[in-house]
């Protein structure tokens, strides 16, 4: 019964609409009426710009981190490492659903990919860390966010499964289904990739006006 109303509490704490408040208050619209409609940090990036994007980002982050964290309310969770996990992926996907699906936004989000981060970063760091690297790497030579995603997205079961061979089961499964979701809801991106006309974000500014300068 705890474990539930912890769970109910983490998708309540995804389910903060974070980029709908701050284009409210400091805009006055609504961000899912602009760029692709999508309630999360790249949408926020394209529309509001790289300081209210990044703001957005670190929040969803945030929601993933404090609700894997919950788990320290039941004293069982911290002396038992293999319960403990599998609490923290439960915390942590309803949380990431409840980003995709907030009941504070008419069930209307985004596609939960940096809430997803917050969730890994706390059950394992170290497989965290490589995912961003390689979020990185691919938007410094892309600045496709949604490529960045995707690509990060199919990392983490290659980190899970066979560099670093977690052996809980439900981690093991879980970072598989992250892998297709993140493909499944980037399926409108891959095609705008694949035909040219996906948008890019203005990370790299100054970067791309030495690159113009050149020409």
């Amino acid at each position: 019964m705890n474990e539930l109303l912890l769970i109910v509490l983490a998708y309540f704490i995804g389910s903060i609409p974070t980029a709908l408040i701050i284009s409210k208050v400091f805009f006055h619209i609504d961000i899912r009426d602009y760029g692709s409609g999508n309630m999360g940090a790249t949408n926020t990036f394209r529309v509001l710009g790289s300081k209210f994007g990044t703001i957005v980002m670190i929040c969803d982050i945030l929601k993933g981190m404090i609700a894997v964290a919950l788990y320290c309310f039941l004293p069982h969770y911290l002396t038992d490492e293999w319960d403990r996990t599998n609490l923290m992926v439960g915390l942590g996907l309803a949380a990431v659903i409840g980003h995709i699906f907030p009941i504070f936004a008419q069930f209307r989000g985004g596609k939960g990919v940096a809430t997803l981060f917050g969730m890994i970063l706390t059950v394992q760091p170290v497989i965290a860390a490589s995912c961003v690297g390689v979020f990185l790497l691919v938007l410094f030579l892309t600045r496709y966010v949604s490529l960045s995603s995707i690509l990060a997205g199919i990392a983490l079961p290659i980190c899970v499964l066979w560099i670093w061979n977690d052996d809980v089961t439900l981690y093991r499964v879980f970072a598989v289904l992250v892998a297709i979701m993140i493909i499944l809801t980037h399926q409108k991106n891959i095609i705008k990739i694949l035909r040219g006309s996906e948008s890019r974000v203005p990370i790299f500014k100054a970067r791309d006006r030495r690159k113009l300068n050149r020409k």
